[in-house]
């Protein structure tokens, strides 16, 4: 039998469920919580002990994690269809306001008031950053081999090296550096066979190379915008945030679409937004192509995520299990602590630096240790910047 689902929900109620809850979607993975009430409790869709395994298989693999969550609950309850619903009921409010956001960007950023104001906002992403890279930090660096791999990581992306080279060569570097680690081994029954389990999955990659086709025949510049958001999601382990200096590389570092500044008022925009950081696609691909640009940039940074969860759930405890698996996953994790240093500095470097920004700085991060809502810790430094910057 193939994986088993605990329900068969409806599938419009279960857009609308997250559709309504995609609405207000800030905090990132904090929207896991309001989740986990939805579905367990309010629901009843999926058992606790369910709930808390696809936590863990959303944490292991590519992609936001509260994306990935909403997902797997969709998944549960109305299998592969079910987590499309709930998928993109979860991202269309995001989606739609950051259009909206980038449209309105792009008509009146040359404005003084709103210069000023984005300026302010730059200091506070660069906050944002360092409050995402110290967190990481704090439940990745456990021994001196994680911090070998983490400042390896953040060293070799200050000198321009390729994030996915980084990440590829940490998760290999730790099948070594881990070898003497005890990791929990298991045995677990099957799930089903290789074609049940794994049919769904392998349609919508046929689904997306024939996309690729299409728009490598019919626009090239949308063809390699797509080509490069499914790249980064591939690679974004640890969460949204995973997927920022990915992004950060290719689209000022290699392609030069745009600078790093325009791309820092991007993650400053997808944050008075609800849904994960990496909504920001929607912003490059708006300023690149238009509305086109943002539904390719859109579709493609979150459809490799979802691929992947669709084909690791039901063979997940036997990954969990492996040791092998667990000392890559676990160098990939800990390069995600140096990528995320090496944009903090990457972005302080850009900023130019006075009394005000320094204090802007340091209240926002602040601010953010203390747990205050990012979602206000942005906005009411729009508001200041636009008055004293």
């Amino acid at each position: 039998m193939p994986v088993e689902f605990h329900h068969r929900e409806k599938l419009p109620k279960l857009f609308q469920a997250f559709l309504r809850l995609g609405l207000t979607g800030f905090g990132g993975p904090a929207m896991v919580a309001y989740i986990r009430d939805l579905a367990v409790k309010k629901n009843k869709w999926l058992t606790e002990e369910s709930f808390r395994h696809g936590v863990a298989v959303c944490q292991s693999i590519p992609g936001a994690t509260a994306m990935q969550v909403a997902a797997y609950v969709g998944l549960r309850a109305r299998g592969p269809l079910g987590a499309m619903a709930a998928y993109v009921g979860f991202g269309f409010p995001a989606f739609l306001l950051m259009v909206a956001l980038a449209a309105f960007y792009g008509e009146i950023h040359d404005l003084a008031t709103v210069v000023s104001a984005f300026k302010g906002l730059q200091v506070i992403v660069v906050a944002m950053v360092a409050n995402a890279t110290l967190n990481f930090g704090r439940t990745s660096i456990k021994n001196w081999q994680d911090m070998v791999l983490g400042l390896g990581a953040a060293g070799f992306i200050v000198l321009q090296g390729s994030p996915i080279v980084a990440i590829i060569t940490s998760a290999l570097l730790g099948l070594i550096l881990y070898k003497n680690l005890d990791f929990r081994q298991e045995k677990n029954a099957d799930n089903g066979t290789l074609l049940q389990n794994l049919g769904v999955p392998l349609l919508m990659i046929m689904a997306l190379a024939v996309g690729l086709l299409t728009l490598f025949y019919l626009d090239r510049k949308l063809f390699d915008l797509s080509a490069l958001m499914l790249r980064v999601d591939l690679f974004a382990f640890g969460g949204g945030y995973g997927s920022v200096p990915l992004m950060l590389h290719e689209v000022v570092g290699v392609r030069n679409w745009m600078d790093s500044k325009v791309f820092m008022d991007g993650i400053a925009l997808g944050q008075v937004t609800p849904g994960p950081i990496v909504i920001t696609a929607t912003f490059v691909g708006y300023l690149i192509a238009g509305l086109p640009g943002a539904l390719v940039g859109t579709i493609s940074i979150f459809t490799p995520s979802l691929v992947i969860l669709t084909a690791v759930v039901p063979y997940f405890d036997r990954l969990q299990g492996n040791s092998l698996f667990q000392r890559g996953l676990r160098g990939a994790l800990v390069s995600f602590v140096g990528l995320l240093l090496a944009v903090t500095i990457q972005f302080t470097l850009t900023i130019h630096w006075g009394v005000y920004q320094v204090l802007m700085a340091t209240v926002a991060f602040l601010a953010l240790r203390f747990k205050v809502d990012i979602l206000w810790v942005v906005l009411v430094g729009a508001v200041v910047s636009a008055l004293i910057l």
